[in-house]
């Protein structure tokens, strides 16, 4: 078959911003990024804007409807990744918040085989809790947050080995610094996240194998003058960091600090519930109401309860509202979050030979279209 030129559009390739480009596709796959059209293509004319690669979303704890929880199956991610694809992430990590040791083996169980069974979008899991501090526990539910066993760690290590990726937030109250070694030797990206600990705690984290902040400054010690805390570690550059940029979780003169202090490592997230891609109004969450109201995710008492956000939108703030170089904050939802999850040789990226995921953003960088293996996903 000949090849597909998509044109008309700047193509981002997760790292460079290729104007005035072409991306040309073959069985699937990406060819190559060319300054003009080769003879024979067939050719895909894209009205302005950008082609870039389809966004990674490393936290993202539900979406069409469904809320990740003991009841997973492959074909509930399936249908998920779709959902979020349609959103313009193409590679997600479903994310379990605080439950049951039974419902957290059943997530488990559930990933390992759909990632034997190649679902697409699903690039692995992401364990947000329970080992978490109850001082910051945000919507997580309290009586279900305990310290980490040596059961946990068993389950852990063995999911890492069967999962593309594994990402696990804990805090350091809730886990020994022998524990974080573990997980990290067994291939575990450590988060440190829903966290009071202190800055001198965070670095003890840190020397033992932590390697992510989940949700720059949301539940977590907070950055003063004489105890930077676990804000002021991955401000400092300690980190990799997750960032909900929705102006409402981080307010973008926040944002604008973030991008100042750090020149890399810091990369988006939706925390998306299981509204996404929905018309909900509100939904349960371990017996208690979720609230959708005026782009906000909330419990009855107001606290936050994730986002009312896609990682298109996330972009465009930080464009519009905080002042990113469009190339940066492109690489913050593609590329950033695929080398933080040690999948960048397979995702965030559109380099010869990869999948041809894309999604084209328009120039207020609206959701367009997305391509999953060259093939239309809306």
């Amino acid at each position: 078959m000949p090849a597909t030129a998509f044109t008309g559009a700047d193509v981002f390739d997760g790292a460079v911003l290729h104007r005035g480009h072409a991306l040309l596709v073959e069985g699937g796959a990406v060819a190559a990024i060319v300054p003009r059209v080769p003879p024979g293509a067939e050719v895909v004319r894209l009205e302005g804007g950008i082609l870039a690669p389809g966004m990674i979303d490393l936290q993202v704890n539900g979406g069409g409807g469904w809320q990740v929880g003991g009841d997973a199956t492959p074909a509930r991610f399936a249908a998920m990744a779709a959902a979020h694809a349609r959103l313009g992430a193409t590679g997600i990590l479903p994310t379990l918040i605080t439950d049951t040791a039974q419902a957290t083996a059943r997530v488990v169980e559930a990933g390992i085989a759909a990632a034997r069974a190649e679902v697409p979008g699903f690039l692995g899991l992401h364990l947000e809790g329970p080992h978490l501090d109850p001082r910051r526990k945000g919507a997580h539910d309290p009586a279900l947050i305990r310290p980490m066993g040596d059961g946990d760690l068993a389950l852990l290590a063995r999911a890492a080995a069967a999962l593309p990726c594994l990402m696990v937030t804990l805090a350091p109250a809730a886990v020994t610094p022998m524990q974080i070694a573990a997980l990290a030797r067994a291939g575990v990206v450590v988060s440190l996240g829903h966290a009071d600990c202190s800055h001198a705690e965070a670095l003890e984290a840190r020397a033992a194998g932590a390697r992510v902040v989940t949700h720059l400054f949301n539940a977590m010690s907070p950055l003063s003058h004489r105890e930077p805390g676990l804000a002021g570690a991955a401000l400092a550059g300690a980190f990799a960091a997750g960032l909900i940029a929705d102006g409402v979780h981080v307010v973008p003169e926040v944002l604008r600090v973030v991008l100042a202090a750090r020149a890399e490592g810091v990369f988006l997230v939706s925390d998306a519930m299981a509204f996404a891609g929905t018309d909900l109004a509100e939904m349960a969450l371990g017996g208690r109401r979720i609230l959708r109201r005026d782009g906000r995710l909330t419990l009855a008492d107001g606290t936050l309860a994730g986002a009312d956000l896609s990682l298109p939108q996330a972009v465009a703030v930080l464009v519009a509202a905080a002042g990113a170089a469009p190339a940066r904050a492109l690489a913050m939802a593609t590329s950033v979050p695929a080398a933080v999850a040690g999948l960048a040789g397979r995702a965030g990226h559109l380099a010869p030979g990869r999948a041809a995921d894309m999604v084209h953003l328009g120039p207020d960088y609206s959701l367009r279209g997305v391509w999953r293996a060259g093939v239309s996903a809306l």
